[in-house]
């Protein structure tokens, strides 16, 4: 897997590695991180969607030929883990959140980890995050208890937005949906119910705050981290009023133009508030796309969904864009992990990423400033819920567990299948005969190893652990 580049790699390279002394080094970045809800690989133009799924996406496109864009960028398989991961740099089976946090979760994130926005805080960014946050719905685990300076969003998942049509539900007796707002410090207050109306409008409550947030932060000269959680390509997948019927292909058409037009109303905030240029920007999906009718998503050029290990769960677009630091107009099927997002914001910024605990992501900023072709990570292990389904190295996979779809059973493998995805992306040959590849095992085992080492070096935080839990406390350490 190499970087696709034309003749002015080495040009893009040096200018890059001069404009990051000069502005990364002297000026610590901005963040925005926009992170769009089951987002399939095969929906945006620039991944291959767009017209073929009914709307062109131009400014999502536009700012993937401004960026970097990533064709093996990994999530984890649910919406729970992969913000988990983000948010730590490590694994979410190692957080105790490799699992969807559903109603009455008491889980989340302990007090002892540390997350990206307590690192940037401490280092003097202003942080906000705007929409679902599904790593903690309690005291000490709320954003704003875990870096945050203000949110509003949602606890848990926009499913919860079609309970108040359920004939069952009684909203005295049964668990509640609200939309939030925090600030630190205070405890949330709710502001409406979570229905399927609110979540119409919810994205223009998320962008009005980040215009604020944004020029508060820029009139003070203060650095700032933005942390965007788009409501979009979640189910109940429907566009706003106005954007009802633009495309004359249904609402998930017109739920995706509204996707790529309030993308461009976000970053035409950081132009007016004259930040741009000094602003790191990562649009990703946090897994892959839904698979339920009738708001089915599409994994494009690969197959599955989320809460599988197929390529289609595992690969999410992601597009990554810095002025003058990182070579616009770039693509690579390089390997890079959503934990490696943890440690390559904290490098930008001139933050120092914890040295007491295991962090699983990689410093990437070599790779995507130019100076070198290849990623800095060969693979790495997955997992749905706690159990591993298999390992990804290089092209190769070797899947011990299949699951093709949401609704299949698991199906452990007496024998793993060795997948090289260069000639079988749909993942239908076992082995690929007559080059069976076995020697890739080799490698996985060594993937499996390092983490199972590194396991009982640091134990994992176990599911809804209490929030003073400290890995290795039980055992005196």
């Amino acid at each position: 897997m190499t970087v696709l580049r034309g003749f002015s790699w080495l040009v893009a390279a040096v200018s890059s590695c001069l404009a990051f002394s000069a502005n990364a080094q002297d000026r610590p970045p901005n963040i925005v991180y926009v992170l769009v809800d089951n987002l399939g690989f095969g929906e945006l133009g620039s991944y291959g969607g767009g017209v073929l799924r009914g709307a062109p996406t131009p400014e999502i496109d536009a700012l993937a030929e401004e960026g970097f864009k990533l064709l093996n960028f990994a999530p984890e398989t649910q919406c729970t883990p992969s913000r988990s991961a983000l948010m730590t740099g490590r694994y979410s089976i190692r957080s105790g959140n490799q699992s969807v946090a559903l109603a009455g979760s008491t889980g989340g994130l302990v007090t002892w980890e540390r997350t990206l926005a307590e690192l940037l805080s401490e280092a003097g960014y202003a942080t906000g995050i705007v929409g679902k946050w599904h790593i903690g719905a309690s005291e000490g685990r709320w954003p704003t208890d875990q870096g945050f300076d203000e949110w509003i969003g949602i606890p848990h998942s926009y499913d919860e937005a079609l309970w108040m049509d359920d004939p069952w539900y009684d909203r005295t007796r049964d668990p509640v949906a609200d939309v939030l707002e925090s600030v630190r410090g205070e405890a949330p207050v709710a502001i409406e119910p979570l229905t399927v109306e609110a979540k119409l409008s919810l994205d223009l409550r998320y962008l009005a705050r980040s215009k604020d947030f944004i020029d508060r932060s820029a009139a003070e000269g203060r650095p700032f981290f933005l942390y965007f959680n788009h409501t979009l390509m979640h189910l109940p997948v429907a566009p706003r009023p106005e954007f009802e019927g633009v495309t004359g292909r249904g609402d998930w058409a017109d739920a995706l133009a509204q996707l790529d037009a309030d993308v461009a109303t976000l970053l035409g905030y950081l132009d007016e508030a004259g930040v741009a240029d000094n602003t790191v920007v990562v649009f990703s999906g946090d897994n892959g796309p839904e698979d339920m009718e009738p708001d089915r998503g599409h994994a494009g050029f690969w197959s599955g969904s989320y809460f599988t290990g197929m390529e289609g769960s595992l690969r999410t677009p992601a597009i990554l864009r810095y002025p003058g630091v990182v070579p616009a107009g770039e693509q690579s099927d390089e390997i890079v992990h959503i934990t490696d997002m943890f440690t390559t914001l904290a490098g930008w910024a001139g933050v120092e990423i914890p040295q007491d605990r295991m962090i699983d992501g990689l410093d990437q900023r070599a790779f995507l400033q130019g100076e070198t072709e290849t990623s800095a990570r060969e693979g790495f292990p997955y997992w749905m819920g706690s159990r591993m389904y298999g390992v990804k190295w290089r092209n190769f996979k070797v899947v011990t567990v299949l699951q093709r779809s949401l609704t299949e059973p698991a199906q452990t493998l007496a024998t793993p299948h060795i997948i090289n995805l260069d000639v079988d992306p749909d993942e239908r040959e076992p082995f690929n005969y007559p080059h069976v590849h076995s020697w890739v095992v080799a490698h996985a085992a060594r993937i499996v190893a390092d983490f199972q080492n590194s396991v009982a070096e640091e134990p994992l935080i176990p599911v809804g652990a209490p929030l003073d839990f400290v890995p290795g406390a039980e055992r005196g350490e």
